[in-house]
């Protein structure tokens, strides 16, 4: 008797499984995510090839030993301190970005110093072997542990590692995957899903670290379901506009690691290179005595750094006014904007707004509500800040300025840089020693003060 063929309808984006289409996801909300996946209904025995009788046992956590164990270090101190100290043995790591931001440049890029002390199996799904030379040439590598291989057959994939042996794996993409036991075709969600479970069986048995590339979809998000994150141990996102030079790479998720670190590069001609001191880099540039735009400093991890934002407040053309935003939340600005209008007179009802964040980095930190507040009534007023003044502090809805955390190592970080005012909250002034700082440094309590305060310093 053949196979019978029946086919369903998956989600896109969470991976639900239905017999019939629907407009909408039952499970996630999502409109025109159900596609069809044709499967067979008699499917092969899947074997358990991982269990051995040597994890039968449980073993108490004090008997673990684990301290031969290190990372292996990239070279990239950036990448690096995004991972939380380098590539850990064992992990999947899924790095994700727009196309063309520079995922497949990075990965090339580490080989060069990972290859002169491990061996490397790098997968291609998406280039030939002559390509992917005449990439490596223009980047400069040529190690000879690194080992190229072009192939979307994950089974292919697999036998290779477990005969060849590599101590480091690399897969661009994984949506070029294909698992022969499922019938549906390259990037589909069954497909994705099964690949990355394979290979994520595969790295925990030979206890060697994969790292995967992902495509994003139309709205940003890593393609795929929700559960391709869950699977892999280690998530990297690529922030930035690939028409710009600056790309932040941010941890979306880190067993192994803190996921509040930040790694900022600059693309170059000879491809990615790590910025060191992104404050100096954000703020080259900047105007002088140019109305709507004020610097803060936030905190990504254990890095501080400061930020220029630029406002810009206009009159309307139309009956409703717009409200823009590149690098900040928008629905924060509509909150910021509705505290300056209720709480401190300035009217923004009638204006165009619009909101940019330099360097095409996106900011979420509370602290950086109070510089923008400022740009915007400094557009408003057309009165330009001090060059040599920044500030921080997140804004509450009664328009007070609330304390934010280690408020010294934003003040030293603006010190180091050579500004001599700092407007920060009035609670985080109580807790701070003058003579530790050599910069004019400012307590207020609401919005109209610190405007106040900032626009005296001219």
């Amino acid at each position: 008797m053949g196979v019978k063929i029946k086919s369903s309808f998956v989600c896109s984006q969470c991976g639900f499984e239905a017999a019939k289409w629907y407009g909408k996801c039952p499970s996630c909300c999502e409109w025109n995510t159900m596609n069809e996946e044709i499967k067979e209904t008699a499917k092969p025995k899947i074997l358990n090839s991982l269990i051995y009788k040597e994890y039968s046992k449980p073993t108490k956590i004090s008997d673990i030993d684990n301290k031969a164990e290190k990372r292996y270090q990239t070279g990239s101190s950036e990448l690096d301190r995004v991972l939380g100290g380098g590539i850990v043995k064992g992990s999947l790591i899924l790095l994700g970005g727009d196309p063309g931001i520079g995922k497949s440049t990075i990965l090339l890029q580490i080989c060069e110093d990972l290859g002169s002390k491990f061996k490397i199996l790098y997968v291609s799904g998406e280039e030939s072997k002559s390509q992917l030379k005449l990439r490596a040439e223009r980047l400069k590598i040529n190690s000879e542990n690194l080992y190229i291989m072009t192939q979307t057959d994950i089974e292919c994939v697999i036998e290779q590692i477990k005969s060849g042996k590599p101590e480091i794996v690399m897969i661009d993409s994984i949506q070029t995957m294909v698992h022969r036991e499922m019938s549906s075709l390259s990037g589909s969600v069954t497909q994705v899903r099964e690949c990355t479970n394979t290979l994520m069986h595969t790295a925990k048995e030979m206890d060697i670290p994969i790292i995967i590339v992902g495509h994003v979809n139309k709205d940003g998000a890593i393609a795929g379901p929700k559960v391709l994150e869950h699977i892999v141990d280690v998530v990297l996102y690529f922030e930035g506009d690939r028409h710009m030079s600056y790309r932040a790479l941010r941890s979306i998720k880190n067993r192994y690691g803190s996921t509040n670190e930040i790694g900022i590069f600059q693309m170059s001609a000879q491809g990615l290179e790590e910025v060191k001191n992104p404050s100096l880099m954000l703020l080259s540039g900047r105007p002088v005595n140019v109305s709507g735009t004020c610097v803060t400093c936030i905190i990504e991890g254990t890095r501080p750094f400061l930020a220029e934002i630029q406002g810009l407040a206009t009159s309307s053309g139309f009956g409703n006014p717009r409200r823009m935003s590149t690098g900040f939340d928008y629905n924060r600005i509509s909150l910021l904007l509705a505290i300056l209008e209720k709480r401190a007179g300035y009217f923004f009802s009638n204006l165009d707004t619009y909101i940019n964040v330099v360097g095409g980095i996106k900011l979420d930190e509370p602290a950086a509500d109070l510089a923008v507040a400022m740009s915007l009534v400094s557009s408003l007023k057309d009165q330009a800040i001090a060059e040599n003044a920044l500030a921080f502090g997140e804004v509450g809805l009664a328009g007070e300025i609330r304390s934010v955390s280690r408020a010294p190592e934003r003040i030293l970080e603006a010190q180091r840089l050579g500004f001599k005012h700092c407007v920060v909250p009035s609670h985080n002034l109580k807790s701070l020693r003058n003579d530790e700082f050599q910069i004019n440094i400012i307590g207020v309590e609401n919005v109209r003060q610190a405007f106040e305060a900032l626009a005296n310093l001219n």
